[in-house]
């Protein structure tokens, strides 16, 4: 089992794939780091060798901010938004969407379920 940046990556997938389970490495990086390695497309994780994980592993932690560290940086530089009290941080406290984005019929994901108001009546005309 491969174990990189404490996340065990899934056995049967291709390794540009499975790296993308760790919490700041998307498809770009994901493909960056298996082209400069010089892993095949078509390789899966269980086929790894020992050397070639303890490569994958060394390079993401040189290279990039990965899981705790970045998770730390993000929380962060949102509490630091809200302590300064400008409009992006408002928006992160009351739990909004925060760029710019419509909410009277939307942004249920971030305002959580509609609650309804009693005694409000649906206007006819």
């Amino acid at each position: 089992m491969a174990r990189i940046a404490g996340v065990n990556l899934p056995e049967r997938k291709r390794v540009e794939f499975a790296l993308r389970y760790i919490y700041g490495i998307g498809a770009a990086r994901a493909g960056a780091v298996c082209r400069e390695l010089g892993i095949r497309d078509s390789k899966r994780v269980y086929e790894l060798t020992e050397d070639e994980v303890l490569k994958i592993r060394e390079a993401i932690d040189r290279d990039y901010q990965v899981e705790g560290d970045l998770r730390r940086i993000v929380t962060m530089n949102v509490k630091r938004l809200m302590d300064l009290g400008c409009y992006r941080g408002f928006r992160h406290r009351k739990g909004l969407p925060v760029h710019g984005q419509r909410t009277h019929s939307n942004a249920r994901t971030r305002k959580g379920k509609a609650k309804s108001i009693p005694g409000k009546k649906k206007v006819t005309k």
